[in-house]
């Protein structure tokens, strides 16, 4: 019994610090060194090198200059990363279907006629970085208009950041709203850099 003791204890042993210690170090490593970027959270950072976002994280922009995320159910304000998750509201469920009509309402009166399911939708996580290209579009004559710019340079920087789907196939095309919003920053000069 004592050496089937000794066994059990010495393979938990080799296994924790083999699986347990052993595995992650070397992913990690793996990781910084393959994917420097990613591994570190895809950060983005201003012309200062301060960090203001990430890629891989949607963040709140409400001024009329900027692309405007998917809305949020992340948190009580949305977009709280310690707080990611959906709403859990089904779709017959009256809070989801009031949201979603005044949602849309808010951006009829702006002059949309056709929206984007995801305009008014929010992602599982509720923070989703990106949106689709039909969402970006729709949003373009109101920030050429906060920026006082043609809507065909606001299409043009857009268009430029559609990711297409993964390898072609996988997925849907995707404009990823804080990259974009620098970029806009960056063709029409507004003043202020992003912010949330």
């Amino acid at each position: 019994m004592l050496a089937q003791a000794r066994a059990a204890v010495v393979s938990t042993l080799f296994f924790t610090l083999l699986l347990g210690i052993g595995y992650p170090l070397l992913v990690t490593a793996i990781g910084q060194l393959a994917f420097p970027a990613q591994a570190g959270g895809s950060l983005i950072r201003d012309r200062s090198g301060q960090v203001i976002g990430s890629a891989l994280i949607a963040q709140k922009f409400d001024r009329p200059e900027y692309l405007h995320p998917r809305p949020s159910a992340a948190g009580s304000d949305g977009y709280d990363a310690s707080g990611s998750s959906g709403s859990n509201l089904g779709p017959l469920n009256p809070d989801l279907a009031k949201r979603m009509h005044k949602d849309a309402d808010a951006l009829r009166a702006q002059g949309v006629k056709a929206i984007p399911a995801d305009a008014v939708t929010t992602s599982g996580s509720g923070l989703d970085p990106d949106i689709s290209p039909a969402n970006a579009r729709m949003q373009a004559a109101r920030i050429a208009a906060a920026r006082g710019a043609p809507e065909a340079e606001v299409l043009r920087v857009i268009e430029a950041h559609v990711s297409p789907p993964l390898l072609g196939i996988f997925g849907q095309p995707t404009v990823n709203v804080l990259k974009t919003n620098l970029a806009l920053d960056t063709a029409l000069p507004r003043g202020e850099p992003p912010r949330r």
